[in-house]
C-alpha cells in the first residue's frame, strides 16, 4: 500500500510492536478571554484526559504503512483531507534524520475508537500518540522543545495531547501550566454523532473578551461548577440535541455536566466509576445511535 494510503482492516495490528494511548482530551472548563490580529481566539482552559482513547500500534516495516480500524475508523477511511498521523510520521521523521538519527519505514495502524470532530482532541490526541511512539520506536533523542514545536506546527491542541496530563492552557493552546492536584473524576462521555463547526460557534460567540479563569481556591468539583464553557451556548443553539444531551447526563445523577472543546461531546461528573458506568448504560439504551463511555480521568501527580 502507498503511504499515506488509509485502509480499514481489523487484523493489521498481528505483528506489531509498540502500542501508544491516545487519551481523550476533557476541557472540564474554557473561557474565551481575546483574540489575536490573526483571528486566532485566546483561550484559558482545564484540562484532562480521560482513560477512553483511540489506540496506535507501529512496527518496522519495509515501507510506510497506515490503516484505520475501530467504531469511527471508517470515517477516516473516506475523509479526504490529510491524516494528523501521517503528518507527525513526516515532521517527526525529518526532525530525526536532521538530528543524525535514524527514522526507517513504519507501519501505523489506528484504532478509530473516539468520535470525529468531536470537542475531545481525537485527531489531537492521534498526533501526540504518534510522536510519542515513533520517538520509542526510532529510539530517538530530540530536545523537549523541539519535539513541542513540532506538535504545536500540527494544532495548538497537539502540545497538551503529548503531555496528556492535567493542565492549565492559555494563548491558543500551548501555553501550558501543570495542575498537579487535580483529582481523577468518573465521568459519562457522551455524543449525539452529529457534527459541529468550530468556525460557527465562533461566530456565533456573543463576545470574545469573557472573563478569565479565577485561580483554584480549594475544593476542585465547587470551583469547576462555578466555571463554564464560553463555547456551550453557542453550540446549543446550532446543534439542539447537545442541550438534550446534557439533560439527560444530568438527570442520571451526574454532579456537574459541560460540553466539552467545541463539542458535540459532552460529560457528566459522576460520585464513582460504578455509578457512571450505570448511567452509560441507561443512556445507551435511551439513545442506541449515540456515543456513550464511561471512563476515569488521570489525576495530578500531587493529587
Amino acid at each position: 500500500m502507498p503511504s499515506g494510503t488509509h485502509s480499514t482492516s481489523a487484523g493489521r495490528e498481528a505483528g506489531a510492536t509498540l502500542f501508544e494511548p491516545a487519551p481523550a482530551k476533557i476541557n472540564l472548563a474554557l473561557h474565551v478571554v481575546g483574540q489575536r490580529a490573526d483571528g486566532y481566539h485566546l483561550l484559558e482552559s482545564i484540562v484532562t484526559f480521560a482513560k477512553a482513547s483511540d489506540r496506535l500500534s507501529f512496527s518496522p516495516a519495509a515501507d510506510d504503512d497506515f490503516s484505520v480500524s475501530g467504531r469511527f475508523g471508517v470515517m477516516l477511511s473516506g475523509d479526504p483531507k490529510p491524516n494528523l498521523v501521517l503528518a507527525a510520521r513526516d515532521r517527526l521523521r525529518q526532525a530525526v534524520i536532521a538530528a543524525g538519527g535514524e527514522a526507517p519505514p513504519v507501519t501505523i495502524h489506528l484504532e478509530k475508537n473516539l468520535p470525529i470532530a468531536a470537542g475531545i482532541g481525537g485527531g489531537s490526541a492521534d498526533a501526540a500518540a504518534t510522536l510519542r511512539g515513533l520517538m520509542r520506536l526510532w529510539n530517538a533523542h530530540l530536545p523537549e522543545t523541539e519535539l513541542a514545536a513540532i506538535a504545536l506546527s500540527l494544532g495548538a491542541d497537539v502540545p497538551m495531547c503529548l503531555k496528556g496530563a492535567p493542565s492549565m492552557a492559555r494563548g491558543i493552546g500551548e501555553e501550558l501550566t501543570p495542575l498537579a492536584s487535580l483529582p481523577s473524576f468518573a465521568l459519562v462521555l457522551g455524543n449525539p454523532l452529529i457534527g459541529v463547526s468550530t468556525p460557527d460557534i465562533f461566530r456565533y460567540l456573543a463576545r470574545r473578551d469573557n472573563p478569565p479563569i479565577e485561580a483554584q481556591p480549594g475544593d476542585w468539583l465547587s470551583y469547576l461548577t462555578g466555571l463554564r464553557n464560553d463555547l456551550e451556548q453557542p453550540a446549543k443553539t446550532l446543534v439542539p440535541e447537545i442541550g438534550e444531551l446534557t439533560a439527560m447526563i444530568e438527570a442520571e445523577g451526574a454532579l456537574l455536566t459541560r460540553m466539552s472543546g467545541s463539542g458535540a461531546t459532552c460529560f457528566g461528573i459522576f460520585s464513582s466509576i460504578e455509578a457512571a458506568e450505570i448511567a452509560a448504560e441507561n443512556l445507551g439504551r435511551r439513545k442506541p445511535g449515540w456515543y456513550f463511555q464511561a471512563a476515569e480521568t488521570v489525576a495530578g501527580n500531587a493529587a
